[in-house]
């Protein structure tokens, strides 16, 4: 009788990679804990704890209040952390856009996470397969202290330097309120200063950039673009968002046209879905737009009436992995790509990563977190070049593919925060539970 050793080999090596001390059917959610990292805003951590020792690790929407999943535990103890879609639904309704909905999209990917560990496999496989092995990232720029032209050069080509091909900056308010010039009229006095905030484009001055306003904006772009040459893609943040109307958006827009942008982000509030269309039906650069909706539901009108050119989702804002990935597809069905807004730790960053490896029209992925020098301490499976050339290897390892490094959260905690300290008194339903109570609130 020959033996075979390479047979037996094959088969012990089978035997090891198998998780015999998970019990999908026995498992059951035990805890919810948090916390709190300090980024661009805060990063509200997420980790959701089982009775069979294993966890999944998400993440709140980036300056939300950790308030927005931990009010939500007491729908969540004694489940069946596997069963994600039964409880996406269960919770989903306590959401809401913008930072409202952080909550529900954290636990949704902590879910996922955990799902993919037990069973052994990558997110991205949980949500069909992947169309590509490495996502492009587009990288965000901080608006320049000296808002000229050179000032933006400097800044968009430090994000060159990194090897990123696809970069983003900022034609803000403050651009305008800064330059002498660039705005007529004044704003109306005596308004208080929340309600004044409020986006109402419009208000007081009416129409306020001027000529030179507009001269300035497309100054500062045909210097960018002059200086990162034809190769590289470039988009612009910030672009209205209720500071100008629909009809300024236009004459900004059409200024920057002969500079080939990928897209202008934001120009209108974003619950107006009307005007985003009247401005990308006027223009011939793509309009993006998306990072404060939330759910299908949320996307359903612009895709449909092709309000915009692009779909801009935050995956903790517009369901998280599930859910953003039927937008992304929904998209598709229409014939608009999507890009993915991602203000975001390295947990949903990498989170992002499966999603847009596993979505068809992806455009890029945004990476805000280039300015961080704690950014890769904060987990661990992260390599230092893992963004080389500007795309980001969507990892292999079961879940998300990255764990937490306890010492470079501990070094990073917001004020007030324990390290994954005691929720118990979130295990049940709690009196007003959809308004912040007053112990919760942070310094």
């Amino acid at each position: 009788m020959t033996i075979d050793i390479d047979q037996i080999k094959r088969t012990e090596t089978i035997e090891n990679n198998v998780r015999t001390g998970s019990r999908p059917s026995d498992l059951r959610i035990t805890d919810i804990r948090v916390a709190t990292v300090v980024g661009h805003g805060y990063y509200p951590i997420l980790k959701i704890e089982t009775n069979q020792g294993i966890y999944g690790l998400g993440e709140v929407r980036d300056a939300a209040h950790h308030f927005y999943a931990l009010q939500l535990k007491h729908l969540l103890i004694g489940q069946n952390p596997c069963n994600v879609d039964y409880l996406f639904k269960t919770i989903k309704a306590f959401g809401g856009d913008g930072r409202r909905g952080g909550g529900v999209c954290g636990i949704e990917i902590a879910l996922m996470d955990l799902v993919g560990k037990v069973y052994g496999v990558p997110c991205y496989q949980l949500l069909g397969g992947k169309y590509r092995d490495k996502v492009r990232l587009y990288g965000d720029t901080p608006t320049p202290r000296d808002m000229t032209p050179e000032g933006f050069v400097e800044v968009v080509m430090k994000r060159k330097a990194l090897g990123l091909t696809f970069i983003k900056f900022d034609l803000s308010a403050r651009l305008f309120e800064q330059t002498p010039g660039a705005l007529v009229g004044q704003a109306t006095k005596y308004e208080y200063e929340q309600f004044r905030q409020r986006y109402v484009p419009g208000r007081g001055a009416g129409a306020r950039i001027s000529e030179r306003g507009v001269e300035l904006a497309a100054e500062i772009t045909a210097a960018v673009r002059e200086a990162v040459g034809p190769e590289i893609s470039l988009c612009t943040d910030h672009f209205g968002e209720g500071f100008v109307t629909a009809d300024e958006a236009i004459r900004l827009g059409a200024a920057l046209e002969p500079y080939n942008l990928a897209w202008i982000e934001d120009p209108m509030p974003w619950r107006d879905i009307a005007n985003h269309k009247k401005v990308a039906d006027a223009l011939l650069t793509p309009v993006a737009a998306g990072e404060d909706w939330y759910l299908w539901e949320g996307f359903k009108e612009a895709i449909e009436t092709r309000a915009v050119d692009i779909i801009h989702p935050d995956m903790l804002t517009s369901g998280g992995l599930m859910e953003t990935k039927r937008i992304a597809e929904h998209a598709e069905r229409y014939g608009i790509p999507t890009a993915l807004h991602a203000c975001c730790s390295p947990i949903a960053m990498m989170a992002n990563v499966h999603l847009g490896a596993s979505i068809a029209n992806l455009v890029a992925l945004e990476h805000h977190g280039l300015d961080l020098p704690y950014y890769r301490d904060l987990v661990t499976g992260l390599d230092e070049d893992y963004m080389a050339d500007g795309y980001v290897t969507v990892p292999e390892a079961p879940g998300l593919g990255i764990d937490l490094n306890e010492d470079g959260i501990k070094a990073n905690m917001r004020k007030g925060m324990a390290y994954f300290g005691d929720t118990s008194d979130w295990d049940h339903i709690r009196v007003e539970f959809d308004r912040l109570p007053p112990e919760l609130e942070l310094d």
